[in-house]
């Protein structure tokens, strides 16, 4: 019993150790790339005239990527299949890569996002602690999902999403909690180096509520299947891109050249500029004034073209953007609240996108406190089981059919009185 209780307090000594050091490592990189990245958009918004240069920013990125990454150029799902089956260190070379090309396409005017940037920082950075301790090769799955989660909510700001968000994203229909406390260390290690180093952080007003409503939380879960059809959209459009641009260039380099060329073109023609960059502002003023079905659908065409032609930062802000905007717009439709809809849509699109709805509905409550929590939760749940099975990330396994699930679910809330009765005597 002794060595037993011996063995358990040496295994969680060691691993509050490295889920330390991968929080510090995933917060340290966050916040020098939200710096940067706050510098990139600062300069292209005073020098607009640059975002002519997407193009060439685009060609130098591809460039880049097929000279020295070709290798770490799958991203998340190289992480995502590391974790699925543990081969070789992801190469240390994926996090100053990325950061580059994400600074490049922010910086010409790409409209991409950042969150996936800081996960594939964390969880190279992370899995390099491998070269230095002893880990056993199963073991590297536990750094990988702690330094992938502590990059998420480091870079968003919401470290109890980070805590589930490594692991969730891993299956679809699955969430296994094998590396709770690695990723519950590692996350807030790397949230709050992120605010001791005083990185930018993006602030959004707190939704409130004087009452719940069921009315409410019933259009909620209407509004749930746009949101989910909206992310199916969005990952389709994406990959079909992707098939194009492979299907009819062969050198890498000319995807993003011709991919940025083309966005010139539409970005002169739209005029506003509206859907460059990350678009904060823009998501900010959706949660105040009602919006238009023009914002998400623009936003979701620009996004799919940024990162289906191999331009680097990821969806999750895009995807933002989108649920946002399409919320605060679906209101002229559903009869409540623009700015529960807006909010709701926040995190709704990406739970769908992404297929992780429990870190979504924890971030919504993080970043507009608590009264969101029964309205978030349902539009995240319906958007995931109306977004189909194939997500914007490729290596996701499905581990059961959405509908199966849902169907199990229901049958075991079914048993509930059942189970209650039982345990009170009754037969």
């Amino acid at each position: 019993m002794r060595s037993k209780f011996k063995n358990l307090f040496y295994r969680y000594l060691k691993w509050t150790f490295l889920s330390c050091l991968s929080g510090l490592l995933a917060g340290i990189a966050a916040a020098i790339f939200l710096i940067s990245l706050e510098w990139a958009t600062n300069t292209r918004d005073r020098n607009a005239i640059i975002i002519l240069a997407l193009p060439i920013a685009g060609f130098l990125v591809g460039w880049i990527y097929h000279r020295w990454g070709k290798d770490v150029g799958r991203g998340h799902n190289l992480i995502l299949d590391e974790i699925h089956d543990p081969k070789n260190i992801v190469p240390i070379r994926m996090a100053p890569l990325v950061l580059g090309g994400t600074l490049l396409t922010h910086l010409f005017g790409g409209s991409a996002g950042r969150e996936g940037t800081a996960v594939q920082m964390g969880a190279s950075l992370s899995d390099q602690l491998s070269r230095f301790f002893k880990i056993e090769i199963d073991e590297r799955k536990i750094l990988l999902a702690a330094g992938a989660g502590a990059g998420f909510g480091a870079a968003i700001g919401t470290p109890w999403a980070g805590v589930i968000f490594g692991m969730e994203v891993i299956n679809v229909g699955r969430l296994r909690l094998f590396a709770w406390f690695e990723c519950l260390v590692a996350s807030f290690v790397g949230y709050y180096t992120v605010v001791l180093l005083r990185a930018p952080h993006s602030h959004f007003p707190e939704y409130v509520s004087d009452r719940f409503s069921f009315r409410a939380l019933f259009w909620v879960a209407i509004a749930g299947i746009s949101f989910g059809l909206a992310a199916k959209l969005f990952s389709m459009l994406t990959h079909f891109i992707e098939r194009m641009n492979a299907k009819f260039i062969s050198y890498p380099p000319l995807k993003p050249f011709f991919g940025g060329l083309f966005m010139v073109g539409l970005f002169y023609l739209e005029a506003s500029y509206r859907y460059v960059g990350l678009g904060i502002p823009f998501i900010n003023e959706a949660l105040s004034t009602p919006d238009s079905f023009r914002d998400p659908i623009l936003k979701m065409f620009f996004t799919a073209l940024t990162v289906g032609s191999g331009f680097k930062g990821g969806e999750f802000v895009p995807l933002v953007f989108i649920g946002t905007t399409l919320g605060s717009a679906l209101s002229i439709l559903i009869p409540i609240s623009f700015q529960l809809l807006a909010s709701v849509g926040f995190a709704a699109v990406f739970a769908g996108a992404s297929n992780t709805p429990v870190a979504c509905s924890i971030m919504a409550i993080e970043i507009f406190g608590a009264p969101i929590a029964p309205y978030a939760i349902v539009a995240c749940f319906v958007s995931y089981y109306c977004s189909g099975h194939h997500g914007i990330y490729k290596s996701q396994r499905v581990y059961i059919k959405k509908h199966k699930e849902l169907l199990a679910k229901l049958l075991w809330l079914g048993e509930l009185p059942k189970r209650f009765l039982n345990g009170n005597g009754e037969k």
